[in-house]
C-alpha cells in the first residue's frame, strides 16, 4: 500500500528515535516532530493500517520489514541530499530543511544519478 508523504516523515521520526534511543513510542514522535498526540495517534493507526508498524503491549512501535525498508529508504535519500546539499554550500540547517521536502519527490532516477555522483566526489 502507497504511504503518503506524511507517512513517510512518520516512519523516518521512528527511525531516527529507534536509532538514538533503541525504542521509541508515539510520544517520542510527538516530540521529535513538534506535533500534537492526536496527530501522532492517527497517522500510527494509518500506518498500522497499512502494514508499515505494529505496537506492542508496552506501547513500543516496531517496524514491519515493509515499513523498516520504507524508512530506511526515505532516510537515506534524505541523508545524501542533505550531504549534498551542503556540499555545493548550503547552510546545514537549511540543506536539513530543503533535504526533507526534497526527499519525497525525488525520482529514482535522479536519486541514483546523485548517488553515484557523491560516490565520485569522495573517491
Amino acid at each position: 500500500m502507497a504511504v503518503h508523504k506524511s507517512g513517510e516523515d512518520y516512519l523516518e521520526a521512528i527511525l531516527m528515535i529507534q536509532n538514538q534511543k533503541g525504542v521509541c513510542r508515539s510520544i517520542d514522535v510527538v516530540h521529535h516532530l513538534g506535533v500534537s498526540k492526536p496527530s501522532v495517534s492517527v497517522a500510527m493507526s494509518n500506518l498500522r493500517e497499512d502494514g508499515m508498524i505494529t505496537t506492542d503491549e508496552d506501547g513500543f512501535l516496531h517496524f514491519t520489514d515493509a515499513g523498516r525498508a520504507l524508512a530506511e529508504s526515505v532516510y537515506a535519500r534524505h541523508c545524501l541530499l542533505t550531504e549534498f546539499l551542503t556540499f555545493i554550500g548550503v547552510d546545514e540547517a537549511v540543506a536539513k530543511e530543503d533535504a526533507c521536502k526534497i526527499e519525497h519527490d525525488i525520482s529514482p532516477t535522479s536519486y541514483q544519478a546523485l548517488l553515484a555522483f557523491m560516490e565520485q566526489q569522495k573517491s
